[in-house]
């Protein structure tokens, strides 16, 4: 069993000195944009509130450094990947604002180091989900509406060399998104009962429904309100949330283009440069 996030006892002066190294080695993966070790050797693989506060450091640097946080995302949402990280729980991270990419503008792979691919249901809030009981009328009274989402998962570890304490301490492998143009309410779609299918490259490589994630993408619009609300930043109105995976990830390559389409809510496009070149920003 992991820990919850909120009631943990209080950090040792060497244990915040180790999350301090974590910290800093993602850092400079992050600006370098060559990947590191894993940082489990500091903070191990299931300390959650360590991992978190790992994560929050790094949070508090890039907004220091000028970036906006937009929302969140929600990651390990299926049970198989669950069992095989060894936890019982999701993670989420956040996502700031110059992940996020329009349809048709090209992804620059200069801004990723090991990308990989996944479809997801997108939600925007028009209530913040801070007080009460955060129960599922209160989730659904809280989206605005849905959209066709890809999230291009990107570890800055190593060859994926991740555990659970690597992967939330590094920002839950986050990487970049692109949201579709369709816009439903919940009176118009019924998130538990979309089908899925991704194509690369137009070869489907991964497919799934609304239930492979956590029973229902709503189910994990609700842990995150808990565990974000735990965690001390409850979810407010405007912030986009990506819900977690409808089925497999798979690794993109520089030329790729990604298609996904989502019954009943729509589709959505990414198309990636054919080089490493510099990042630079998204200029959007």
């Amino acid at each position: 069993m992991t820990q919850s996030i909120d009631g943990a006892d209080s950090p040792t002066a060497e244990q915040l000195a180790a999350e301090e190294k974590a910290a800093a080695r993602l850092l400079d993966a992050l600006n370098s944009r060559v990947a590191c070790n894993p940082v489990r050797e500091f903070i191990g693989s299931t300390d959650l509130p360590a991992a978190y506060r790992v994560q929050e450091r790094l949070t508090q640097g890039r907004v220091a450094g000028g970036a906006k946080i937009v929302g969140r995302k929600i990651g390990l949402t299926s049970k198989a990947v669950q069992a095989q990280m060894g936890v019982d729980q999701p993670d989420f991270g956040v996502l700031f604002d110059d992940m996020d990419y329009a349809p048709g503008h090209i992804v620059p792979m200069g801004h990723l180091l090991q990308p990989k691919a996944e479809a997801e249901v997108a939600f925007v809030l028009a209530k913040d989900l801070a007080d009460g009981d955060l129960d599922a009328e209160q989730i659904r009274g809280a989206i605005d509406y849905g959209m066709p989402a890809i999230e291009i998962c990107d570890s800055r570890i190593d060859g994926w060399d991740i555990h659970f304490g690597d992967t939330v301490a590094d920002n839950a492998s986050a990487g970049v998104y692109v949201l579709g143009s369709a816009r439903k309410s919940l009176d118009e779609f019924t998130p538990v009962e979309v089908g899925m299918k991704m194509l690369i490259n137009g070869e489907e490589v991964s497919s799934g429904t609304g239930a492979d994630c956590l029973g229902d993408p709503l189910n994990a619009v609700a842990w995150l309100a808990r565990a974000a609300r735990d965690f001390g930043e409850p979810l407010r109105a405007g912030q986009v949330i990506l819900s977690g995976a409808l089925g497999p990830m798979r690794p993109i390559s520089p030329g790729d283009e990604v298609a996904v389409e989502i019954t009943g809510l729509g589709s959505v496009t990414a198309r990636f440069s054919g080089g490493a070149e510099s990042y630079e920003g998204n200029d959007k």
